[in-house]
């Protein structure tokens, strides 16, 4: 084999993917935290390399080539074997000092996570902690994260979950000047007539959840609306509307009470911690792995 002929430069095939995944150069370049410019002079010469379009501008729109097409999924089995090869090598490593990626909600990033990752700073200062921060699930397959906190089982025998709270609930919010100020309902009927809730965007989801649970809100509940959860958050603590948060964050702040202190939760979901299977025999993903699992786990 001529091996010269072999020479390739990943980091250009890599700003091809994301372009190519993001749509765009600057979504692309927020997605890698590079400059626009870098992208487009790595794709640009990616593209003088191998001869072929690989984009075409469309409007303000890049839309892929055939032979862009065509080789993004190779491109995407380069990045799957890369990253396979990344979980391996991290899952033979036993040094304790490194970077650990926690995958979690933004709720439980910002609530619950600070006093573990504190904890974990203070008696283990070589391990790096980055919170990946995101109501969308991170790919582990993909080391968006090493370990992900989850209120589902994942699928696949390559991934290890442990079931550390079989059961945590979420109910609604309310300042108390809101509450007061619609009356203080008894009865999830009577909320509902009086309350507007927080939602996320104009999709009957969250209606129809509520309605399952046997909260009739209406359609014109849901006028505030954003697709971050803090932001709701935010706005349920400044008198806005009702806000839908986990009780382990809910009733602790002094800001906010439950609207029906004696009603159903609005959902009910466990919380298990997930792995690569790779990443279990690496020292350091499992000292942080076994202080998430203590710190999730139940009093008693």
């Amino acid at each position: 084999m001529d091996w010269r002929k072999l020479a390739f430069d990943w980091n250009r095939a890599r700003a091809f993917l994301v372009t190519a995944e993001e749509g765009s150069f600057s979504a692309a370049a927020r997605a890698t935290s590079q400059s626009q410019p870098t992208l487009g002079r790595q794709v640009t010469a990616l593209e003088d390399e191998l001869g072929v379009a690989l984009f075409e501008r469309v409007g303000h729109r890049l839309v892929l080539t055939a032979t862009g097409l065509e080789l993004l999924e190779q491109v995407r089995a380069m990045h799957q074997a890369a990253a396979r090869m990344s979980l391996i090598a991290a899952g033979q490593s036993q040094t304790i000092d490194g970077l650990v990626r926690i995958g979690a909600s933004q709720a439980v990033s910002t609530h619950l996570l600070p006093p573990v990752v504190a904890a974990l700073r203070r008696d283990h200062p070589g391990i790096e902690i980055e919170l990946v921060a995101s109501d969308a699930a991170s790919d582990l397959r993909l080391r968006e994260a090493d370990i992900a906190v989850r209120h589902f089982r994942p699928a696949g025998d390559d991934l290890v979950a442990t079931l550390v709270k079989p059961e945590s609930h979420a109910h609604l919010y309310g300042s108390p000047a809101y509450l007061r100020r619609i009356g203080r309902p008894k009865t999830p009927a009577g909320l509902a007539k009086k309350a507007q809730v927080l939602g996320f965007d104009d999709d009957p989801l969250m209606k129809n959840i509520l309605h399952d649970v046997g909260y009739p809100f209406p359609d014109h509940a849901f006028l505030v609306r954003s697709k971050d959860h803090l932001v709701q958050w935010a706005l349920a603590k400044q008198g806005v509307g009702l806000c839908v948060m986990m009780e382990e964050v809910g009733d602790p702040e002094p800001l906010v009470q439950r609207a029906l202190p004696a009603g159903p939760p609005v959902v009910t979901l466990p919380i298990w911690l997930v792995s690569h299977r790779e990443l279990r025999t690496s020292r350091r993903i499992r000292v942080v792995f076994d202080a998430l699992a203590a710190h999730f786990a139940p009093p008693g």
